[in-house]
């Protein structure tokens, strides 16, 4: 998998610059986020005439500035050509099971919607991968950890008959979905400080264990880890040619 992290480090091998790196927060305001903020070193400015360049100082650096914007152009357009010819993405899924997909181009979500019987509407929001973890390698010659990528995923279910809906917090890894919060929400009516219920995993086996059929049955089951998982994968190539050829096109203005 070819994301924008070996982007990252491929161009620091050969410009040389350090790298910024933000994670991604998690909880519900994840399905809009995602900044990476470079620190600034701070400078004493003077507006003293003696010190501005002469009209003969811009030409030269408009001059001496070409050689630099061509050598970006033609970095960036390499990554773009590398990431198109060696692992291109294809058209994402536009449905899953009974799920309809609707993809979010330039943002880091996706939305799926189904129905479960005649009177419940399922939606779901899915992050890109906002995490990780690491895991020792097993086996006699292994080596190493192994990296498990993490997408959050909201799920809201709710009824015909405008009851309060039900929404979950999940965590979804490559092999399995973990519960993390459950909500009973009113969306007509604010609560200045609702009651959000207990952590999940402090709850009784057998209410987790019934909990965890509630979902599967409605299609949030290990199947759903698999598609989301090979979805992300596939959205970050697009996401990330996309992004580079913005880029491209702002520096060759």
């Amino acid at each position: 998998m070819k994301t924008s992290m070996a982007l990252l480090l491929r161009t620091l091998q050969k410009t040389r610059i350090s790298p910024c790196h933000s994670p991604f927060l998690s909880s519900r305001s994840l399905f809009c986020w995602a900044r990476c903020k470079s620190p600034l070193q701070s400078q004493d400015i003077t507006t003293s005439t003696s010190l501005l360049p002469s009209r003969r100082s811009y030409a030269a650096i408009a001059t001496a500035n070409s050689p630099f914007r061509s050598n970006i152009l033609r970095i960036i357009r390499n990554e773009i050509e590398y990431q198109s010819d060696y692992a291109p993405p294809h058209q994402p899924a536009t449905e899953f099971k009974s799920f309809a997909v609707e993809d979010c181009p330039r943002e880091q979500c996706i939305v799926m919607k189904g129905k479960f019987g005649e009177d419940e509407t399922i939606k779901m929001e899915a992050t890109m991968f906002d995490g990780f973890m690491t895991l020792p390698r097993t086996g006699l010659d292994a080596s190493g950890r192994d990296l498990r990528l993490h997408i959050s995923l909201l799920v809201d279910i709710s009824k015909a008959d405008g009851s309060e809906d039900i929404e979950f917090l999940c965590s979804v890894w490559p092999n399995r979905i973990e519960i993390q919060k459950l909500y009973m929400l009113r969306r007509n009516k604010i609560t200045r400080q609702p009651y959000m219920g207990p952590k999940f995993g402090s709850l009784k086996y057998e209410f987790q264990t019934a909990i965890k059929e509630f979902l599967r049955v409605r299609g949030v089951d290990g199947d759903l880890c698999f598609f989301l998982h090979e979805y992300m994968m596939n959205k970050d190539r697009i996401e990330l040619i996309q992004w580079l050829r913005k880029l491209d096109s702002f520096i060759a203005k």
